[in-house]
Order: C-alpha cells, then structure tokens, then sequence
C-alpha cells in the first residue's frame, strides 16, 4: 500500500519538477556567490545582506501571509470561477500589503540616512526589489497550491539564474557599489515575472458563468491573520542575527557571516523546499477531503525524509567543509568556514519543525504556530545577542541549534504529528476553538 502510493503518477511528476526547480536554483546561486564574492569586499556583501533582509521582511510579513492563505484554500475551490475569486483577493490583500511595506521602508531609510549620512537611494532600491519579490512569490506559490510544479520550478529557475548574471554583469561594468546588484536583482525579476506571467496567465472562461457562494475575503483572512506575527517571528529567527552582528561588530563580519550561512541555508532549505513542495500539497488535499488515513502515511513519508535529510547534510559537512568553501566562496570569507556545522545543525532542525509542523496549517490552527514559532523568537532574541558578545561569529553560529531546536520541539508538542486525525476528531477541536473564541469574546 506504501510503495504503491508513492508511485502515484502525479505525486512523482510534483517530485521531479520540485527537485528541477530546487536544484537548478541551487546550482545558479551557488555559482552566483562564488563570482560575486570575487567581485566584491565583505563589507559590500554585508550590506547587499542587510538591505536584501529588510527586503525578506517586507515579503515575510506583508504579503506572505496572504499568499499562504490562497496556497491552502485553492484546494477547496470547486471550479475556475471560485478559483479566480480567490486569486482576486490575494491579489489585491497583497498588492495593499506590500504598499505598506514599501512606505516603512523608505519612511525608515530616510530617517536613518538623514541620521547616519548615507545614501537614501539604497532604500529606494530595496523597495523596488521588495515589489518585484512579492511578484514572484505570488506566482509561484499559487501555481504551487494548484499543484502546477512544472510552471512554478521553471519561473523560479529562471529568476535564479538572471539573478547573479545580471548582478555580476552590472558590478563588472559599474564597479563595486551595492547599488549595481540591487539593480541586477531588480531586473532579473522583472524579466522573468513578466514573462512567465504571460506564459502561465490562465485565460478567462467566457463559456458559461460560475456561481461564487464562499467569501473568500473573509477565509484569507481568518487564515492569515494569526500568520503576520508568526512571519516577523520567522524572519528574527532566520534573519535577525546579521542585524545583532551589524551592531556589535561591523559591516565586513555580517557579509562573511552572511555568505557562509548563505550557502548552508540554502543546501538544506532547497532540499527540505523539494519535499515540501512535493507533499505540502498532497497533504493539503487529502485533509480538505477528510482522507486523513492517506494524509497521515503522507506526512510520516515526509518526516523520514527530512529526518534523513539532516542527518546525512550534517554529516557530509562536518567532513567536507573545508572542501565546500574553497568551491563556493573567495578566499577572502574562507575564515568563516568554522560556522557552517553549527549552522547546517539548526537548519536541519528548522527543517524538521516545518514539516512537524504542518497539521496546524492543515488543521487551519494558525494561532497554535503562531504560538510555537513566539516560543522560537523569545529563544532566538536571548541567545544571539549573548553568543555574539561572548563568542563572536562562532557565537551567532551556535545560536543556530538552539533557538530552532526549542521551536522544533514546542511545535511538534502542540501539532502532535503523531496523532492520526480522522473527521470526528477534526470536528472537535473545530468545537473547542470556537469555545475558546467565544470565551474571550466574553472576557
């Protein structure tokens, strides 16, 4: 019955279009770093890093939340009418989200260059790079929801690649300025959205008009709500540790720092990214169809598979790092290289919390998450600052295991992934909630 689900025909095409995507991506950024830090300072790279984490922030926390909304309730849509409704409201909750985002950070920019004397222009930069950022995530992920693989590891490939090209290209001819590989970044995704949006644009359905029953405005909402915190907490434990090292120490230790984590980050993000755009979506489907038995064996396929992950990355990196970052980054960052086992431990461990994690996302029990990541960020913001006083580098590497070990094991204590959920059980926690909302209304 295992062997013969995993041969689902689909299921193996999602797999492969997955692994393109993640791998071919993989392949560009790596090639990417490797040029751009022969081309660049440190110091540079630091602040490509830190302005490219404000623009993180801007996707995490604005417009994430909504397109993970429109990724699990796409499912649900009972044909191209509903599907369209939705993809409206994401849209347009985005597109006001983002605007947002981009008038805090150059409101932002603007205050801390008048302060600080430094150029105003990179902020700018970094809110155009922000648009055309959430443009991408918004395309891929809903091709993603819909189970569209292919498309989505094509315009994500194609992003990565123009990525680097484009930057190296602009630094080669302009020099080394900051500016020149925002600019890179900013076209790269502006070819590659528009022509993919062209390509993948579904054409509207004139035969015969859809009846549209569901307010879906209302669903995005209630499911992204609880979502915002939890990105901003996403973004301190994955991000804020190159703003603790900016401050205590300089720019040039956040680009070492930056580009060693960079390369680890991405080995075992991009592999855990191939499982999760593999099962993610199978498993949404078969818990919005009550079919918890196949969503259960699904989810447990997926657990193996990340646990494996781990301990073989982990392992293969403790042996070849030296050999890793000889390939991968100038000899000017090799003196970060004693970070990267610290770091593939908390990756590994951040990955295996996503997937423990996902019967809340199914279960549509945000306010859980939001609870378990809160639990990850206190940790993450007593432990870096004491591990980067103390340790240094070395330190911010440390923090890595810890606070991502504490999430992994709060979340798994809360989504219980060991618990088969059938329908009636479904109902029930469904009932509880609604005692506990109506509960604090009362209050």
């Amino acid at each position: 019955m295992l062997f013969g689900l995993l041969k689902e025909r689909r299921l193996f095409g999602d797999a492969f279009w997955a692994l393109f995507g993640q791998l071919a991506s993989a392949i560009a950024l790596l090639a990417g770093t490797r040029v751009l830090t022969e081309l660049i300072t440190p110091d540079i790279y630091g602040q490509v890093a830190l302005l490219n984490g404000f623009v993180a922030l801007g996707v995490t926390l604005f417009s994430y939340p909504f397109i993970c909304a429109g990724m699990r309730i796409v499912p649900e849509c009972l044909n191209k009418g509903e599907r369209a409704a939705l993809y409206g409201v994401v849209t347009r909750l985005t597109a006001k989200a983002t605007a947002l985002a981009i008038g805090l950070l150059v409101l932002g920019g603007v205050t801390y260059s008048y302060f600080s004397h430094s150029d105003v222009w990179l902020f700018m930069l970094a809110g155009v790079l922000l648009i055309v950022t959430v443009r991408r995530e918004l395309g891929i992920q809903l091709l993603i929801g819909e189970r569209k693989q292919r498309g989505a590891s094509l315009w994500q490939t194609t992003d990565s690649i123009l990525r680097p090209v484009l930057a190296i290209s602009l630094v080669v001819w302009g020099g080394q300025k900051a500016e020149w590989v925002l600019l890179g970044y900013i076209a790269a995704s502006l070819v590659s959205n528009t022509a993919w949006s062209l390509m993948l644009g579904a054409k509207p359905d004139k035969k015969r008009p859809f009846i549209i029953t569901r307010n879906f405005r209302t669903e995005v909402w209630a499911y992204a709500l609880p979502l915002i915190p939890m990105e901003l907490i996403f973004w301190v434990n994955g991000l804020g540790d190159r703003y603790v090292i900016g401050y205590l120490m300089t720019a040039a230790e956040v680009g070492l720092y930056a580009a060693t984590y960079m390369i680890i980050n991405e080995a075992f993000n991009r592999s855990a990214m191939v499982l999760l755009r593999t099962f993610q979506p199978v498993y949404f489907q078969y818990c919005s169809q009550n079919r918890s038995k196949e969503g259960f064996r699904i989810l447990w396929i997926w657990i193996g598979c990340v646990v494996a992950l781990g301990i073989v990355g982990v392992s293969l990196l403790l042996v070849t790092k030296d050999w890793v970052a000889s390939m991968v980054l100038a000899k000017s960052y090799h003196s970060a290289v004693e970070l990267m086992p610290a770091i593939a431990v908390g990756c590994a461990l951040h990955a295996l919390g996503t997937v423990v994690a996902q019967p809340l996302l199914a279960n549509k029990r945000t306010r859980l998450l939001l609870l378990g990541r809160v639990c990850g960020a206190v940790t993450a913001a007593i432990s870096i600052p004491l591990m980067v006083k103390n340790y240094g580098l070395i330190g911010a590497a440390m923090a890595n295991p810890i606070y991502f070990g504490v999430e992994m094991l709060v979340l798994a204590i809360l989504a219980k992934p060991w618990r088969n959920i059938g329908v009636e059980d479904k109902a029930a926690i469904e009932q509880v909630d609604e005692e506990a909302s109506d509960s604090r209304v009362t209050v």
